[in-house]
């Protein structure tokens, strides 16, 4: 016992110290779920949520907005680190834990508006080339679907620029910020569904098990009370029926 309780003592000193230890989130840009205003302050409804979750939770926190190839390869590797708003699919299922969701979504492909690109199935659209950005879910959809032309981008920004410009003949894109793009005047249509997944937050292994559950009490919350259905009221976004 003599030699037990000064290791005890370190454990619960280290336990203490654990707990108190911010978590550091990252997102990308993506309106209407995560941007950052002129002004410097972060915005969109994936933030919103988390900042009303994380309150709840009183837990410290920081964020940053980075390209998304690095804020979830960030979530993966680095101790009390999460990452929103990804997609929960089998591949990445088991690498984190999770809360969700912040998000159900319906992701469609879309094209320029005018362009001659037409597809009523997936299987009619792989003869066309299709874009997204690294390390996003929608491209590991895109290779398991079987299509044979994708161009890769560093961010959805950049996607977005390739297919106005008619570099690309089509991107993935989810229905909500389809909504705000063509409410906004981007001259983006719609050609055909894609995907429907949950988006949610994607946590380190390593962040408590108790902190996840208190994180996921308060966004079952947002979700029983209606808040997260202003939130995105809020912004624009009719939630997928």
């Amino acid at each position: 016992m003599k030699i037990a309780a000064p290791l005890l003592a370190s454990l619960s000193l280290a336990a203490g110290a654990h707990a108190q230890q911010p978590v550091a989130f990252s997102t990308e840009s993506y309106p209407p779920f995560s941007y950052q205003e002129p002004g410097g302050n972060y915005r969109g409804v994936g933030i919103d949520q988390v900042e009303i979750i994380m309150r709840d939770a009183g837990t410290p926190y920081t964020l940053e907005i980075m390209p998304w190839a690095r804020a979830i390869a960030t979530a993966e590797t680095q101790s009390m680190h999460c990452v929103f708003a990804a997609a929960r699919t089998p591949d990445r299922e088991p690498r984190f834990k999770w809360v969700v969701p912040l998000f159900i979504d319906r992701n469609i492909l879309v094209r320029h508006a005018g362009a001659k690109i037409t597809a009523t199935t997936l299987d009619e659209a792989k003869q066309y080339t299709v874009g997204t950005h690294r390390a996003d879910y929608t491209e590991g959809l895109l290779k398991s679907f079987g299509f044979p032309k994708i161009d890769l981008s560093a961010d959805v920004d950049t996607t977005l620029r390739k297919l106005l410009q008619d570099r690309i003949d089509m991107m993935p894109m989810s229905e909500g910020v389809y909504q705000k793009l063509k409410g906004d005047g981007t001259p983006i249509e719609k050609v055909v569904l894609f995907s429907e997944q949950h988006l949610g937050i994607a946590c380190n292994p390593d962040v408590p098990d108790d902190l996840i559950a208190r994180m996921q009490a308060g966004l079952d919350r947002l979700i029983r009370d209606g808040v997260q259905k202003a939130i995105l009221k809020r912004y624009g976004i009719e939630e997928p029926q």
